[in-house]
């Protein structure tokens, strides 16, 4: 099983341990701030499976119908995630607002104070893996995964501080208040996510850096009197780049491909943390400006 793969399975059992702690201690306590932290735990566990359900498709190999495999439920999944955190955040948002109105007051505080400590120490533990295994793999929807519980630890951290707050001081308006902030720390920290899945879907070019990048290596190749119609995108952890080379026209097609070749190499190793898939176009003129030779 790909390490990606477990790491999905990882996410999920912790999300549901998570989930069932928090979930409990929120509805006995009354706490908004402990009950949102458990609803985005609960969503955790459903997009982690979710997760896990986008990546044992999308190494499928490409059949018939998806030619070019299913590399883009990646960035579905990521998309996905983003939604759901901004819903939940939403929630979050009408709950808190909804307590801070009313008011009412917080019981078993020791108890909930409790199972955010083991939260926070469960969490850290959980991102620290999906961090290291997202920096391996360069895989988006483990990196998404990692964003998502990155922001659950500084929310649950957030409670940890209000409870405490609450404990020292009787000012039950903090607990509301607190579920306001997570809900548009949670919007603010989705909308990167959800930006970056949908460009992928679009079919967004490389970024800046990495375009220059392979400008500067076709610049460089000697035997070639120039290129054009460079064209990149994304699809989960695999690039896909195309591009014109041109020759003299005397130059042999053996010569032509040999070269070819070399340059489908040189553009493989700029990034070596991702599948590459170079196709090449060789002319033996420019004709970038549509001229025609017979």
């Amino acid at each position: 099983m790909r390490i990606e793969k477990k790491a999905t399975l990882v996410s999920t059992t912790v999300a549901f341990l998570l989930v069932t702690f928090k979930l409990t201690v929120g509805i006995i306590s009354g706490s908004v701030a402990v009950l949102a932290s458990a609803i985005d735990s609960l969503l955790d566990m459903v997009v982690s499976t979710f997760n896990y359900y986008a990546l044992h498709n999308a190494e499928k190999q490409p059949d018939e119908y998806f030619n070019f495999g299913r590399r883009k439920l990646e960035p579905l999944a990521a998309v996905v995630e983003g939604t759901v955190i901004s819903l939940s955040a939403l929630f979050i948002l009408y709950e808190a607002i909804s307590k801070l109105v009313q008011g009412s007051p917080i019981e078993h505080l020791d108890l909930s104070i409790g199972v955010m400590v083991v939260s926070i120490v469960v969490t850290a533990a959980l991102v620290i893996f999906l961090h290291f295994v997202a920096k391996k793999t360069g895989n988006m929807v483990i990196e998404a995964d990692a964003l998502h519980y990155k922001t659950d630890l500084f929310s649950n951290a957030a409670v940890l501080i209000s409870l405490a707050l609450i404990h020292f001081t009787d000012y039950t308006f903090i607990d509301p208040l607190l579920g306001i902030g997570i809900a548009v720390y949670m919007i603010y920290s989705a909308f990167p996510l959800i930006r970056e899945g949908i460009l992928m879907l679009l079919d967004a070019a490389l970024d800046a850096d990495s375009v220059e990048k392979i400008h500067t290596l076709l610049r460089n190749q000697h035997d070639i009197s120039g290129y054009h119609d460079l064209r990149t995108r994304r699809s989960g952890s695999e690039i896909y780049m195309s591009v014109h080379i041109v020759f003299s026209i005397s130059t042999s097609l053996y010569d032509a491909h040999k070269v070819g070749d070399r340059v489908e190499l040189a553009l493989k190793k700029l990034f070596p943390d991702a599948n590459v898939h170079a196709l090449i176009h060789l002319d033996p003129y420019d004709d970038s400006e549509g001229e025609y030779i017979d």
